[in-house]
């Protein structure tokens, strides 16, 4: 596999200053995906946003892991409901018209 598009985590926790049980932790609830490559682990480049979010809600707000895993739940299902509005403004729109 290729490790163009992936973070190692030692790197990670060395940048954000956290421990690598957290991430751990977050793999274990759901909320990251890590990945072994050469019996290294790593994270999409993809992810960082959301791990960034994690990462400052857990610090700054003493957040825990069930916490976040709730948090990032609802902010899913607020994006669902969003888009589904969208949706249904589109199609209202084609039938006033």
């Amino acid at each position: 596999m290729n490790v163009e598009n992936f973070i190692p985590l030692n790197q990670l926790c060395t940048h954000y200053q956290v421990q690598f049980s957290f991430f751990s932790s977050l793999s274990e609830h759901g909320l990251i995906e890590i990945i072994s490559i050469e019996q290294e682990p790593y994270i999409h480049e993809d992810k960082i946003n959301d791990l960034e979010k994690m990462i400052r809600i857990h610090l700054e707000l003493n957040v825990n892991i069930e916490g976040l895993d709730v948090v990032f739940n609802l902010l899913g299902k607020i994006d669902d409901l969003q888009s589904e509005i969208v949706g249904l403004k589109n199609r209202l729109r084609l039938y006033e018209n």
